[in-house]
């Protein structure tokens, strides 16, 4: 009997194994099978205890559910998809985007929308009375950005570069500016190196009762044009758009705040004349108070100014500056108490928490150590309470913390490693935690206030059973010491059946980028299964280290790149490659290095300033000379070309191709409107003028993502086959 119970539990075992087989790149990039389920679309409701989510039936209506936070349970349908179909008269209606008015009794819905840069699109809105379905749309043709005023009577938008405001109660449409023009002057919107680098799209704000609507007005007219073909007529298209690069001209930017009852509008006093950047505008909790950032054009200067309507003055609040740069705020928090607010600030050397009046003066510091604060979740108000997500464990990690506004009370609330965070309901008193590490995807448990345990949401138990079935080898969190002397992190996934007595090729995956992070103990989606692929199918480590200049790590580390973009974090690349090739189980002669971006950059210095550790590299997307990426993003970090022209050169591919020794493989999609197809032709050029063999692919329109279809699998098909053949 003994013996049939070892022969069945060997049976199964072996059979077990037997079932796992190795990832193909139709699992990651053509069948989904990668993908666990994710709670999205979350939107709190009034009543605190309740949150909606959108959702779609068999027939291609959009639906907006609405579920209990303890329970889970639908409580149910909060816009109903098939009802306004059939109201509209449609088979069926999809919106893309839904926004409730301020009391529910109104959506506002978006649908065909059509993308116009990363961020921004336009789209047909209507709005939808939610108590009998009727509707009307807010304007005949496509709009941007068209949003409920706090009263819920109206609606601002944006269409051909001037803002408009639709009465909902009248019927009626003001049209606040009348000067928008493409390419010259933009009004309630923002041209494309804010939306880029600042991270914006909406470019207006109401005031907290609807009285008033501050805008940008930007004037675009001496920026230079970029003229960008799109292929498939006969004669290809050439989308024109103006784009800013390192030296260059700048939109004139204006704020002007509009009295919605008379539609006067007055441009504030800033300064706008001058070169600078107004990359934030926020109204405080009082009704006649704009918040607004102004910062020079190097960007290591930072201020809060507040415009106030009644006193029709500008005044300074907070100002900031670094002998390096700064980085936009979008941690401001405005009391509702109206004299203070919750900021975010390096000025310690690391991101923390600080207590401050509106009028500027700092009452106080709420969080302090030497590690940084990485995201604001929530803020009580009544309780007096911040939530917030830190690196204080470990830069790879980011553990969830409550903290009293008078910094006494902190409370460190998650214990698993990996990477948290939470969305909250509208009354603080439930979190919908989320919980991600590589391998076992996301956690979503709901939980109280004091961090007690309601319910399972989603346990993706699903997800990680179906893993089970292929091969994947396991992922190390460590840190190693350069040829300097500085630590850095990094991961490493191995094959499942590695012999540490052999010789394995090692890919080296790169981003580097200022603030950035590849090594974080959280899920990685697509890429992670492809690196396994590597691994596990072709016997190859991979790898991702985390050089100098990269996040997490307080300013310093951060910032000591500067006017040297490359140098530091190339210096670290190679030598974390020379580390890692000394090991005993790395066959050193078969070194490899990929990047996208920002990382496609970093692969291609390394390629020529590593020569004698890297003897291959792919860039996706890469740019090759800074002198052709935009001003704000370019200039933060490295000056303009005209202050640091050494910077610039001294660390461009392009300037080291002659150095190139290893296989080299080249990929960029010419529609990309952010790093520009300029950066391959011209890498590719110099390629040829050196006589230096090179592979390359374009995808034809694709942008900066290059996706769409199975572009992504034929990217990715081209990849491996490269590496296998090179590496």
């Amino acid at each position: 009997m003994r013996k049939i119970l070892i022969l069945t539990t060997l049976f199964f075992t072996l059979f077990g194994f037997a079932q796992q087989r190795d990832i193909e790149l139709t699992d990651i990039w053509a069948s989904g099978t990668f993908y666990p389920k994710t709670i999205s679309g979350f939107v709190n409701l009034n009543d605190g205890k309740t949150y909606c989510i959108k959702k779609s039936d068999q027939k291609g209506n959009s639906l907006v559910e609405k579920l209990d936070y303890s329970t889970g349970e639908s409580k149910g349908l909060v816009i109903d998809g098939a009802r306004l179909a059939t109201a509209m008269k449609l088979e069926a209606f999809n919106f893309s985007t839904f926004e409730l008015s301020a009391d529910e009794s109104k959506a506002l819905l978006q649908f065909n929308a059509e993308s116009i840069y990363r961020h921004s699109f336009r789209a047909n809105a209507v709005v939808v009375n939610l108590s009998d379905y009727s509707y009307s749309m807010v304007d005949d043709d496509k709009v941007r950005y068209p949003t409920f005023d706090p009263t819920g009577t109206k609606v601002a938008f944006v269409k051909n570069n001037d803002l408009y405001i639709r009465d909902l109660v009248k019927s009626k449409t003001t049209r606040v500016t009348k000067d928008g023009e493409k390419n010259a002057i933009i009004n309630g919107a923002v041209d494309w190196v804010y939306e880029e680098e600042f991270s914006m799209s909406r470019g207006y704000e109401w005031n907290v009762d609807g009285t008033y609507i501050a805008f940008y007005k930007f004037d675009e007219s001496e920026v230079k044009e970029w003229v960008m073909p799109i292929y498939g007529d006969l004669y290809p298209y050439q989308e024109r758009y103006k784009y800013p690069k390192a030296g260059e001209a700048n939109s004139v930017v204006n704020v002007v705040v509009c009295k919605v009852k008379n539609n006067r509008g007055k441009t504030l006093e800033l300064g706008s004349e001058n070169d600078q950047y107004l990359p934030r505008i926020k109204w405080t909790k009082n009704l006649t108070v704009l918040s607004i950032q102004r910062m020079n054009r190097l960007q290591n200067k930072w201020e809060m100014l507040l415009a106030d309507m009644d006193e029709k003055e500008v005044k300074l609040s907070l100002e900031e500056t670094d002998e390096r740069y700064l980085d936009v705020n979008d941690d401001i928090y405005f009391l509702s108490d109206k004299e203070h607010m919750i900021v975010m600030s390096e000025a310690s050397g690391y991101r923390q928490l600080y207590f401050h009046k509106v009028a500027g003066p700092q009452v106080f510091p709420i969080t302090k150590g030497s590690w940084d604060v990485d995201q604001v979740l929530a803020i009580d108000e009544k309780n007096e309470l911040i939530y917030f997500t830190s690196a204080e464990v470990s830069p790879v990690e980011r553990h969830i913390y409550s903290i009293k506004f008078d910094g006494s009370g902190k409370r460190k609330l998650t214990s698993e490693p990996g990477w948290h965070t939470a969305d909250f309901s509208a009354d603080k008193s439930l979190i919908l935690h989320k919980h991600g590490t590589p391998e076992q995807g996301y956690i979503y448990t709901m939980r109280n206030a004091d961090w007690t345990v309601v319910r399972m949401v989603e346990d993706n138990k699903e997800f990680r059973d179906n893993l089970k079935g292929f091969k994947l080898g396991d992922i190390t969190f460590n840190s190693l010491e350069t040829e300097r002397g500085d630590k850095l992190n990094y991961w490493m996934i191995r094959p499942k059946d590695f012999n540490p007595n052999k010789e394995y090729p090692l890919l080296m995956f790169v981003y580097g980028g200022p603030g950035s992070q590849t090594v974080k103990m959280d899920f990685m989606y697509s890429n992670y299964f492809w690196h396994q692929m590597l691994a596990n199918k072709h016997n190859y480590i991979v790898v991702s280290v985390d050089n100098r200049g990269t996040g997490a790590r307080g300013s310093s580390f951060k910032k000591m790149t500067y006017k040297q973009l490359g140098k530091y974090e190339t210096e670290d690349q190679i030598s974390a490659a020379k580390y890692f090739a000394a090991q005993p189980y790395i066959d050193k002669n078969r070194v490899g290095i990929w990047g996208w971006s920002y990382g496609g950059y970093m692969s291609s210095l390394c390629l020529a300033k590593g020569n004698d550790v890297f003897s291959t590299a792919i860039a996706v997307a890469p740019v090759s000379n800074w002198r052709y990426y935009d001003n704000i993003y370019t200039e933060r970090y490295m000056q303009r070309p005209q202050d640091n022209a050494e910077g610039y050169d001294n660390n461009s591919p392009i300037n080291f191709v002659k150095d190139i020794k290893g296989k080299y493989l080249i990929v960029h999609g010419t529609g990309d409107d952010n790093v520009h197809f300029q950066n391959s032709v011209m890498m590719v050029d110099e390629l040829i003028k050196h006589n230096i063999p090179f592979d390359s692919e374009y995808y034809p329109n694709r942008n900066h993502g290059i996706y769409g279809g199975s572009t992504r699998l034929h990217l990715y098909n081209k990849m491996t086959s490269f590496i296998l053949e090179n590496l």
